[in-house]
């Protein structure tokens, strides 16, 4: 296993904040005004409000003020990844956890952005910014705006990926904090290569990958249906924009939704997905893949794309500079399934159609690219 015993982040005394959903993440981009053309004019989110600095963004059916804030900077970085909780004290409960913890924490009665009101901000355990709120702004909901509704409307902000070294240590942070797990991705050695972890009663509020951290590996929004993220496709095709879509479309076999993941001006990968599960029961069980299942990825099958797995965007200190990032030492998910010497199977040992002991039952990935 992974995980040091003398690494395990420990759990507090006082009670953990009640997290609703992930609400927000703010994205520092270094061009305003094409990521407002990737964002705005492609993506087809709405804006709540824009200057010369910022842009505040927001989903189909969004009420708060925003899900997304394009902060114009030096360095393309994640900012923040806001979480919403329940009351007003369960933001006390956040600062107070995390000074247990021995995190550095930033408070401002007044919201670190717009839009939002007392908010605290954390450098937490795996090296991430995160940031509770309650109050924030409501805005006009445009769920039944359908005169503005897009073929590609992108609906709700569902979650985000983050990359950490050691994911059993981060899965057990959070699920301290209160997350649930609905699936992992694990091997025959007991390494754990990615965990999904949940607040709001989906697949995930935010998931952690294995691999070189800390750094954000995407921000998704969900659409209604599975054409809007064709629409999307056929829509970057005739803008001549498909050198921006990286991986998809197609089916995961972790989530079971359909995706898309497209990479915006700066490289901050955006997913597009639809059609995940409820978990909301308390006894909703545990899927675990085997990291060499061909289908855990894409349940077509289809080769997960080398970028997928190595690039991913800094994140930022409440200083705004840019975090260390500490090498995974644990096995690497594309190195045990991708090239000359991963392996990757489509039907297990024991498992042919025909019967056959001599049929091929697997493939080695290596041998598409």
């Amino acid at each position: 296993m992974s995980t040091n015993e003398s690494n395990t982040i420990p759990k507090p005394s006082v009670p953990a904040p009640d997290i609703l959903r992930c609400a927000y993440a703010e994205l520092v981009v270094t061009d305003l005004a094409a990521s407002r053309k990737f964002y705005v004019d492609v993506l087809g989110l709405h804006v709540s409000y824009e200057d010369d600095e910022q842009i505040y963004l927001r989903s189909f059916e969004e009420f708060i003020h925003h899900n997304l804030v394009l902060t114009k900077g030096p360095v393309a970085a994640l900012k923040a990844m806001a979480f919403r909780v329940r009351t007003p004290e369960d933001v006390d409960a956040a600062e107070a956890y995390y000074k247990e913890l021995g995190c550095r924490t930033e408070r401002r009665t007044e919201g670190f952005v717009k839009g939002i009101g007392d908010a605290v901000r954390v450098e937490d355990p795996l090296g991430f910014p995160y940031e509770f709120f309650f109050e924030t702004t409501h805005v006009e909901r445009l769920h039944m705006r359908y005169d503005i509704y897009s073929a590609g409307e992108l609906v709700r902000l569902d979650h985000f990926n983050q990359v950490t070294p050691d994911v059993p240590r981060g899965r057990k942070y959070l699920e301290d904090l209160g997350f649930r797990v609905t699936e992992d991705i694990q091997d025959d050695k007991g390494v754990t290569y990615a965990a999904w972890m949940h607040r709001k009663g989906t697949v995930h509020d935010t998931a952690l990958t294995g691999g070189d951290g800390p750094r954000l590996h995407h921000v998704a929004f969900s659409t209604h249906e599975k054409h809007n993220i064709i629409q999307i496709c056929d829509k970057m095709g005739a803008l001549r924009m498909s050198d921006r879509i990286e991986r998809g479309p197609g089916r995961h076999g972790v989530s079971n939704a359909f995706y898309l993941y497209i990479l915006d001006p700066d490289d901050h990968r955006i997913e597009i997905y639809t059609q995940d599960y409820y978990t909301g029961d308390p006894d909703n069980p545990v899927i675990t893949w085997d990291v060499h299942d061909n289908q855990r990825r894409d349940w077509w099958g289809n080769p997960v794309v080398p970028s997928w797995y190595t690039e991913a965007s800094l994140v930022l200190d409440l200083d705004g500079n840019p975090r260390e990032v500490i090498a995974r030492t644990d096995s690497s998910e594309m190195a045990v399934t991708v090239g000359a010497d991963g392996f990757s199977y489509t039907r297990a040992p024991g498992d042919a159609l025909t019967g056959d002991p001599g049929e091929e039952v697997g493939f080695k990935m290596g041998h598409q690219l």
